[in-house]
């Protein structure tokens, strides 16, 4: 509980963004073909390895909502068809972007933080600087650029996986029109530009706010503990702040 209590969501966007304008202006130092390999590298660990996770979890996920809905449709209009294209379009925008950066904050920011913990407690990192080299460039960098790019694509993937989901439930389990379920009528450009916003601040925050938590980690075992813990709650914490802001920000642009 005290490793949850000392995470403020305030500090760690503000410290997230200190130390990525320190990783892209020590970045341009790092030969690139050793930047690229780090890079594949991440790649492979947040989006490859979770890909599983994120399908499997949002399938799950969209068959949820629809037996949710049918509940409530048959209370309140009695046809489960009728909220397809709204279900749909929250998906899209909201549910889609927000769970599948949650769980990859729970799975790659729970691996990194531990990684980069411990390479700190071991002095492995104070033996990279001896070495005239730069966490910043050398372990935070890659993992950034790995989650601009990986988080993306992990939420198309999931957003697809809850929508093929919904539509067979709705039509397997409740013998209703499933493609009502991907009914894109209610979908403009807006929708895209929120959940692309959503996506890609999420994808630069994870790596940071983890990288942020797990630097300092000084003491042994129990540091790597305490800093996994609070890398993986600051990183779903700031994933629902920026989902919050972004959708006040599209609001108060009439969007």
């Amino acid at each position: 509980m005290a490793g949850v209590a000392a995470v403020n969501p305030v500090r760690e966007i503000g410290g997230a963004l200190l130390l990525g304008a320190r990783a892209v202006a020590a970045a341009r130092r790092v030969p690139p073909r050793l930047f690229l390999r780090e890079l594949r590298h991440q790649l492979d660990r947040l989006a490859a390895r979770s890909a599983f996770l994120v399908i499997s979890a949002m399938a799950f996920f969209g068959a949820v909502m629809i037996t949710i809905a049918n509940a409530q449709a048959r209370r309140l209009t009695g046809n489960l068809v009728v909220l397809g294209p709204g279900y749909f379009e929250l998906l899209l925008r909201e549910f889609g972007p927000v769970t599948s950066s949650l769980l990859v904050a729970a799975r790659y920011g729970s691996s990194s933080a531990a990684e980069i913990s411990s390479m700190s407690v071991t002095e492995q990192l104070d033996a990279l600087q001896m070495c005239a080299g730069d966490p910043a460039a050398d372990v935070v960098a890659p993992r950034v650029v790995a989650g601009a790019i990986g988080i993306p694509i992990l939420c198309i993937l999931g957003t697809a996986s809850a929508s093929l989901s919904a539509a067979l439930t709705a039509l397997y389990a409740f013998g209703v029109d499933g493609f009502a379920f991907v009914d894109p009528r209610f979908i403009d450009a807006p929708d895209f530009l929120s959940a692309g916003a959503k996506v890609l601040l999420c994808g630069l925050y994870i790596p940071l706010v983890v990288a942020f938590r797990a630097l300092p980690a000084r003491g042994g075992s129990a540091a790597v503990g305490v800093a996994t813990t609070q890398a993986v709650v600051a990183a779903c914490l700031g994933c629902l702040v920026i989902d919050v802001l972004v959708g006040l920000a599209f609001r108060a642009l009439g969007m």
